[in-house]
């Protein structure tokens, strides 16, 4: 592991040379990248070099014990034990910074939220969803652009799809998909039963024109009158676009805009990502044919959250985590959860990377 840290500390000394470079200006494209590069090295440059200077306090520290003064051997042994303290945890973070990079964990996403298994009760905890993802949005200060919506009469989704972007915003939410389940107390329940619904959460990294090649050849445009809520003249003129994937049977219908064209680009971003995430679960289940995972995979067809309301409580199945937060969760505070999840996720490839 220290000789790649060695290598990695040499290059980015050479991409720091590099961008000192004057000339390097007069090459936009090539100052990007080289900063970029220079940028992805530094998180683990910088822990590593404080690993090498608290090993040499160590070594000096030790020296200092065959010191003649006990008060220099005392203090000594105190720094001694701080830094043997620190050192196994640098080491723990390096092993993870070192661990492959998830290309798309850089990548704005498009998120999907439909209501399961529920009626309305399932419609109106997809709006509460949506509403939570826009909160931790908020509080990320990434933007949310709502894409497509479904409504139902009672205030809630049959389906929503958005799109957030920001810094990292795929890295953060990938854990996301799944089931999510509700177990409350319906407003339309008279005797106080407790009601238990579900909804389905999808998040896909979005995907850009390099990612998916989408021929025109491959593609069935309908444009059709847009129906439902909306402005004043969304139902009267004929901008609903509906956009089919031949190949793949994939079937997208954007109809929030008054113009043709905006709802075009919205339901080809919404396709290119829905391809993309085609491509990386095939991709996966491949990878699981080989090497059955032990927790689950993320899929949005597995339920792996549980929120319940009576006992104030959100349970997150895949890591065995409750906390009894939920009001606070519900207002967009996720981090402690995907900050748990990310963490699972890393220690679980870091159990393969050892095998």
């Amino acid at each position: 592991m220290f000789g790649k840290l060695e290598e990695i500390e040499e290059k980015y000394v050479e991409l720091e040379q590099e961008l000192a470079q004057p000339d390097i200006f007069n090459d936009q494209e090539r100052y990007k990248k080289v900063s970029k590069a220079h940028s992805d090295l530094g998180e683990v440059v910088e822990v590593f070099r404080k690993y090498k200077v608290l090993s040499q306090e160590l070594d000096d520290n030790r020296e200092m014990m065959n010191d003649s003064d006990p008060d220099i051997r005392e203090m000594a042994k105190a720094e001694i034990d701080e830094i043997e303290e620190q050192l196994p945890e640098l080491e723990d973070e390096l092993k993870v910074l070192l661990l492959p990079k998830d290309p798309m964990d850089e990548k704005n996403i498009i998120l999907e939220i439909r209501a399961g298994t529920g009626g309305d009760e399932a419609a109106l905890f997809a709006a509460d969803l949506y509403r939570m993802y826009t909160r931790y949005a908020e509080i990320n200060h990434w933007k949310v652009e709502e894409m497509s919506a479904n409504h139902t009469g009672s205030g809630g989704y049959k389906e929503v799809i958005a799109s957030i972007s920001g810094d990292k915003v795929y890295s953060k939410l990938k854990y996301e998909s799944g089931t999510h389940r509700v177990q409350r107390v319906p407003a339309t329940e008279s005797q106080g039963r407790i009601h238990t619904s579900a909804v389905t959460v999808a998040i896909m990294a979005e995907a850009e024109e390099v990612d998916v090649d989408l021929r025109p050849e491959d593609l069935r445009v309908d444009v059709f009158r847009s129906s439902g809520p909306g402005g004043q003249s969304v139902n009267t003129t004929d901008s609903a676009i509906r956009v089919t994937h031949i190949p793949s049977g994939l079937v997208v219908i954007c109809q929030d805009e008054k113009s043709q064209h905006k709802n075009k680009a919205k339901a080809l971003k919404v396709l290119r990502s829905r391809l993309l995430q085609m491509e990386q679960d095939k991709a996966k289940a491949e990878e699981e044919a080989a090497r059955r995972s032990q927790v689950g995979t993320g899929d949005r067809s597995e339920r792996i959250r549980t929120y319940n309301y009576p006992q104030g409580r959100v349970s997150d199945h895949r890591i065995n985590l409750t906390l009894h937060k939920l009001p606070q969760i519900m207002e967009g505070e996720l981090q402690e959860l995907t900050e748990a999840l990310i963490n699972h996720f890393q220690s679980e490839a870091l159990k393969r990377q050892g095998d």
